[in-house]
């Protein structure tokens, strides 16, 4: 778990580039479906600020943006129903749309933190993923 702490950070921080660190996730010896993406559901509700229904405009645009096929499944339930609910339908996806969940939530990931880091944390913050 430790493992993928660390990557998803460091290509949220851009100290690794996203597809490059998209594809050393997804391609782990030790990747397993529902630790990364625990994790990474995790990192994305605790990034977003607005906790009662979980949009903010990062959020949308975040999802708007997902460098995949707008029309793939993953991408489809993010846009189309509300973020807690989207979450309870991509956990249950068939196995072959598992990697371009991650993607999805990777890149979603990358974009709350990125504006969180530069708002929220940008005089500092005790967040020691922030340090990684």
């Amino acid at each position: 778990m430790e493992e993928f702490y660390k990557l998803i950070n460091q290509i949220a921080q851009n100290k690794i580039e996203f597809t490059q660190g998209s594809t050393l996730i997804l391609n782990h010896a030790n990747f397993e479906f529902e630790l990364v993406f625990t994790l990474l559901r995790n990192y994305i509700f605790n990034s977003i600020p607005e906790k009662v229904n979980y949009t903010t405009e990062t959020y949308m645009q975040a999802i708007a943006s997902i460098p995949l096929k707008p029309t793939l499944t993953p991408v489809v339930i993010l846009k189309s129903f509300p973020t807690k609910i989207a979450f309870n339908k991509l956990e249950t996806l068939r196995k072959d749309e598992q990697q371009k969940t991650i993607i999805a939530l990777l890149w979603i990931f990358k974009q709350t933190d990125t504006q969180r880091r530069n708002t929220e944390c940008k005089n500092g913050c005790g967040h020691d993923w922030h340090n990684i």
